[in-house]
């Protein structure tokens, strides 16, 4: 850990004062809080925080340091990190690194001892538009820091809203991820990468699926060349609102009939591509402990989340799909709020979910929703 100063500033014009965590320098971006008390080595590679400040509230976080099998993805992708109480050496038997040396060595500049619980409480009155400032971005030459010209930076950052970002986080060729030795292969699936998170494939492929994970710009003819069993639209960044041409390519597949689950931005895409609105939530839903109600069976799941937009769709009853894909429901809701976290589609082979059933660090209640997807596309409705 070092001694440098660093400043959190906030579009609003508040500040925070702490030490510099990971590198130094500057960085700009929307400021989210994550309520998970575990999983932030997996917070720091899922593509969904492209161009995201994560606060954690758990306090004490690095204490497990980090290792080669954790990650979601090939990178940090979060835009910088705030935390309380860095851990001052990792200690657990699967650790090979320190997190600041991860932090450092990819360019994640961050701050640590502020008060994380009185920046949460901010942010619960609406997320905005963050810079974290250190060494000479914060004080050029030693130079006395104007926190009023820090402000103008924060504000002339880009905002979270209209952004497409898909494509930033998507994989630049398509690959395979077959089933493990020893399980029978029951389905091919093609799994549109829009910010996809390893454990995802990895899941299906436990459950016989074959999957080929391609582009996010990957066509429509291109998706259905191969006559795949099923589509998957994953998680990932940026304002679903923007995202035309992904929502344009799932009528398409929508309009064969061929079976489609989609997570975290799939839900909110199929959700557009019904011709349900989405919204920006106030400050989100991000963490591994969020309650969820399956209204197919009644079961309330504890699920990780990491969400900042939402579909708005009708809560109670069958709805006919504005764009004309027949009658749908809204299967999950988060108790907390009432978000709609679950789509289903009554006269397609069509469901989704918002919320992360892949969670590598926990929890798992949501896990069988893998087992739907190969019953959907077995034609066996839930």
């Amino acid at each position: 850990m070092t001694d440098t100063t660093a400043l959190l500033v906030l579009e609003d014009g508040r500040t925070f004062e702490g030490k510099a965590y990971g590198a130094t320098g500057q960085t700009l971006g929307e400021i989210v809080f994550n309520t998970g008390m575990t999983g932030y080595q997996e917070t720091l590679t899922d593509p969904s925080y492209h161009r995201q400040i994560v606060v954690m509230t758990a306090p004490h976080i690095g204490n497990t340091g980090v290792n080669d099998e954790d990650d979601e993805s090939r990178k940090i992708w979060v835009a910088g990190y705030v935390v309380r109480d860095p851990a001052r050496r990792p200690s657990n038997w699967r650790s090979q690194r320190n997190l600041e040396d991860d932090l450092r060595d990819q360019g994640i500049v961050g701050i640590s001892g502020i008060d994380t619980r009185q920046l949460t409480r901010i942010l619960r009155e609406g997320v905005m538009r963050a810079g974290i400032f250190s060494g000479e971005a914060l004080a050029p030459g030693g130079a006395r820091v104007d926190t009023a010209e820090l402000v103008e930076r924060v504000k002339g950052g880009e905002s979270m809203a209209g952004a497409h970002l898909a494509d930033d986080a998507s994989t630049d060729e398509a690959y395979v991820v077959e089933p493990p030795a020893g399980v029978e292969t029951v389905a091919n699936v093609v799994a549109v990468d829009l910010g996809i998170k390893a454990m995802t494939p990895q899941m299906m492929a436990e459950r016989g699926i074959r999957v080929t994970v391609v582009p996010s710009d990957w066509t429509a003819e291109q998706i259905l060349e191969s006559q795949p069993d099923g589509v998957f639209y994953s998680n990932g960044p940026g304002d679903p609102a923007a995202a035309e041409r992904s929502v344009a390519t799932l009528k398409q597949i929508l309009d064969t009939k061929t079976p489609f689950f989609g997570i975290c931005f799939g839900n909110q895409l199929l959700g557009r591509a019904l011709g349900f609105g989405t919204y920006k939530l106030q400050f989100g839903h991000r963490g591994i402990n969020q309650p969820v109600m399956d209204r197919t069976t009644g079961k309330v799941e504890v699920t990780a989340h990491n969400h900042g937009f939402a579909v708005d769709a009708p809560l109670e009853g069958d709805t006919d799909s504005p764009a004309g894909y027949g009658r749908v429901k809204v299967s999950h809701v988060c108790l907390n709020d009432d978000v709609v976290e679950g789509l289903e589609c009554l006269d397609l082979p069509a469901f989704s979910v918002q919320y992360h059933p892949e969670a590598a660090a926990g929890p798992h209640d949501a896990a069988y929703l893998f087992d739907r997807f190969v019953d959907v596309m077995k034609g066996v409705r839930a």
